[in-house]
């Protein structure tokens, strides 16, 4: 008598969420089963990873990560267009220079900065601010009325500011990332105040992700428990699909500045356990590591 292995249905289902619109869209969830778990059921959609540019030319990143991009952080859209080149699905830019304690760029350049982008390179654009809740919100609205219709994934959006930039993420047509620090309960209730302005097709839940040594099982837990809460137990609220945006968290690693090797595999090795907790997006930095992720997602490991 064979042996047959007992198989898990579930009733939950993530939701599909759109990212960018027309030939160059990508769909991301759909998925009715918890992560990887392809013999138990079909998944609508793959992971994809995201290859981060920075408009402020890499300042700040070790050299190891700047490498492969050396002749192009002058140009975030020459950056773009390489990142696409070594294969990445979509890029992430982030925001930095906006940041006031920095070098506090005008809302209006930076989204002068983003419609460019938009309008040149040929794959959807997630827009990260720098992280300060007041100005954040000033880019991120202005990104999201210059860039009307374009369906860009915009974020961070937490509890501290999410109102402003959901009303302009739901006027413009565009997706937001929803951002809590890396606990449960919290997640919940801000996806719940983001459910009274938005679709759940336009929120991708932001867990914060956590480099390898630095506290990456505390990540890996919320984005296991938000899946499994999300599909086992159904929770409509915990139904979006999960960004992990990592290759940031792993190149500030004093292991990761010390030796190439070792920064590599901080980021490899981060990444590979997100994307068994449940990312959906995994935003790298080196090409390597993009390359390595996206045989792995489709089974050549």
């Amino acid at each position: 008598m064979d042996y047959k292995a007992p198989l898990e249905t579930y009733t939950g289902k993530i939701k599909e969420v759109v990212i960018g619109r027309g030939p160059k869209a990508i769909k991301i969830g759909g998925e009715s089963i918890l992560p990887l778990h392809y013999f138990e059921g079909a998944a609508a959609r793959r992971p994809v990873v995201a290859l981060e540019i920075d408009d402020s030319g890499a300042a700040g990143w070790t050299e190891w990560a700047v490498e492969p991009y050396q002749d192009v952080v002058s140009d975030p859209l020459k950056w773009a267009g390489k990142c696409l080149e070594l294969g990445a699905d979509l890029v992430c830019l982030h925001l930095e220079s906006t940041d006031p304690q920095g070098a506090n760029r005008p809302a209006a350049e930076a989204a002068a900065l983003v419609r460019r982008l938009v309008k040149e390179i040929d794959a959807p654009l997630i827009v990260y601010g720098c992280g300060d809740d007041k100005k954040d919100v000033e880019v991120l609205v202005a990104v999201a009325e210059a860039c009307r219709g374009e369906n860009l994934l915009l974020g961070p959006a937490v509890k501290e500011n999410y109102t402003d930039i959901a009303r302009a993420v739901a006027e413009n047509g565009h997706c937001i990332i929803a951002q809590t620090p890396i606990d449960i309960n919290l997640e919940k209730e801000l996806n719940v105040k983001l459910l009274k302005q938005l679709p759940p097709e336009r929120i991708v839940i932001d867990p914060l992700s956590s480099a390898l040594g630095y506290g990456m099982e505390y990540s890996f837990t919320i984005m296991e428990r938000t899946r499994q809460v999300g599909v086992v137990y159904g929770d409509m609220a915990m139904q979006m699909p999960i960004i992990a945006d990592l290759g940031r968290e792993c190149w500030k690693t004093n292991q990761a500045r010390a030796d190439r090797e070792q920064g590599m595999l901080w980021e490899s090795i981060t990444a590979m356990n997100l994307l068994l907790a449940g990312a959906d997006i995994l935003v790298l930095r080196h090409p390597d590591n993009c390359r390595l992720l996206k045989e792995a997602i489709e089974g050549k490991l």
